[in-house]
């Protein structure tokens, strides 16, 4: 099993929770508070919030929830593993078992577990590896909760969330829910997730020792991130935590965003020697492993073209030193810091580190003069100060 380094996990509970009050405010926070109101005041219900440690067993975050055990979620190239029973959580619905196994005669509460998830995600303006999540659940025993309980839970969400917004909800499958929906909302841009729910499957509430024939409820699992970005009109993930004092003023309220100047984009195109096809999600992990901080410099990684070494032309194949079974891809980094200018030098810098990070061959050809040390053993040493050239089509 691949497990994550320690410094690694140790970066990774230190970013902050920006749905935690104690972690200071912001506009998460109270994104949820509207949602957590407008449920409660349709359902006077009772309200247990819970704010549990990203640190998970595997069989919460799985094998309680119905994952089966050959589910492709599981592999380590998109699971964070820290040891065979321990993971940092793929998704808040990790929090739902051990909760569930504490929950006394539940009449009817509605359970809140909000925070950070760890994934290995694909680097662009919508996407980081550490979204934020919430769970809603809502447990009963005095009731038998159903489809028409569902479609009102879908109705006040999406109020609570972008007041007067479109919605459907289309038929979608999770392990832990029967009749599953995914709820879109329209916008400008076309229909977009902002949620997933369904009724509770029975093998959840058994396994947590509550009879479902005399408990149900429904379960919510909302992208707090996106539906924020919704709600202010952001198109930059990004910005949710950015330091750029004119930003983050912005990001105390839930008033629609107003543009802040930004940098201009600088590109920088990399042809680099992959084992294998390029992996969106494990790309954009391994960029961010090799940027650390300055990943938050990054607006987006994206592959141009891809070319297997059998489909290079020979003298292509000799100058890259490209294997039967290795590709050439052509990727395209745009840069462009939100609190800061970056120069040639400094895009030079980021670019080689990628490139150390994600390339393969035994040919190296560095932006800057001095390209940094190699994670693998390479062949030949580097050409100071040129930019690579493609042999992709």
């Amino acid at each position: 099993m691949n497990l994550l380094p320690a410094q690694t996990l140790l970066e990774a509970l230190a970013v902050r929770d920006l749905t935690d009050p104690d972690q200071g405010p912001h506009a998460l926070q109270l994104l949820l508070d509207d949602v957590l109101n407008a449920l409660i005041t349709a359902w006077n219900c009772d309200l247990d919030l819970r704010r549990r440690h990203p640190l998970v067993a595997v069989e919460d975050n799985y094998d309680r929830l119905g994952y089966s055990p050959d589910d492709i979620t599981r592999d380590a190239r998109y699971s964070r593993y820290v040891g065979e029973t321990v993971m940092l959580r793929s998704h808040t619905s990790a929090g739902v078992p051990p909760t569930l196994r504490s929950l006394e005669n539940p009449v009817d509460v509605l359970l809140v577990l909000p925070g950070m998830v760890y994934r290995r995600d694909s680097i662009d303006r919508t996407h980081v590896g550490t979204p934020h999540q919430v769970d809603l659940w809502r447990v009963t025993s005095n009731r038998h909760t159903g489809e028409r309980d569902l479609q009102q839970m879908i109705a006040l969400l999406v109020d609570a969330v972008l007041p007067g917004a479109d919605w459907r909800a289309l038929p979608a499958s999770h392990p832990y829910t029967q009749n599953g929906l995914q709820i879109d909302v329209r916008t400008a841009a076309g229909w977009m997730e902002v949620a997933e729910c369904g009724l509770i499957a029975g093998h959840v509430l058994s396994g947590a020792g509550h009879d479902p024939a005399e408990v149900s409820g429904l379960a919510l699992g909302l992208g707090l991130d996106r539906a924020l970005m919704l709600r202010k009109g952001l198109d930059d993930i990004r910005l949710l935590r950015s330091e750029n004092p004119k930003i983050a003023a912005q990001m105390l309220d839930l008033s629609p965003w107003r543009p802040v100047s930004v940098h201009p984009v600088i590109r920088r195109d990399l042809s680099i020697v992959t084992d294998g096809d390029v992996d969106a999600e494990l790309l954009g992990d391994s960029v961010r492993s090799a940027l650390g901080a300055a990943s938050a410099d990054l607006e987006s990684v994206s592959v141009i073209a891809s070319t297997p070494h059998e489909a290079l032309p020979r003298a292509v194949q000799e100058r890259l030193g490209t294997q039967p079974g290795q590709v050439n891809v052509l990727l395209r980094l745009e840069l462009r810091p939100l609190n800061k200018t970056l120069t040639d030098a400094g895009a030079n810098a980021l670019r080689d580190r990628v490139y150390a990070a994600v390339h393969r061959g035994p040919v190296l050809e560095w932006a800057a003069r001095t390209g940094p040390d190699r994670p693998h053993s390479a062949g030949q040493g580097g050409r100071g100060g040129r930019v690579p050239r493609s042999a992709c089509p």
